[in-house]
């Protein structure tokens, strides 16, 4: 029911990126990821649902081909399938909540 940060292990994914699994159940799925300053987010697609919001940070998006710069206190929305990815342009931190959750994860 709760969950410490310190506790949640970190996994390295792109260079400059790191995710850590906060919490999840079969249902949803949410996940702290930190970038440094030019680190990216390659653009894939997946079955899930995401929403991402910008805890700390400047990256630019792009979802579906459109592209747009978010920074802290915005969200991102992204349906099932579209293709989408980001560039940090000031080091920050993400929340992803998938829909639902990403096995390819844990």
């Amino acid at each position: 029911m709760f969950i410490k940060n310190e506790a949640c292990s970190i996994t390295n994914c792109e260079p400059g990126v790191a995710r850590k699994v906060m919490g999840y159940n079969d249902d949803v799925m949410m996940c702290e990821i930190t970038f440094e300053e030019g680190a990216k987010g390659n653009v894939h697609a997946h079955p899930h649902t995401q929403v991402t919001y910008i805890a700390e940070g400047k990256f630019e998006f792009t979802v579906s081909g459109e592209s747009r710069i978010v920074s802290k206190g915005d969200c991102v929305f992204m349906p099932p399938g579209a293709e989408h990815g980001t560039v940090c342009l000031e080091a920050g931190k993400l929340v992803d909540v998938f829909q639902p959750k990403r096995d390819d994860f844990i």
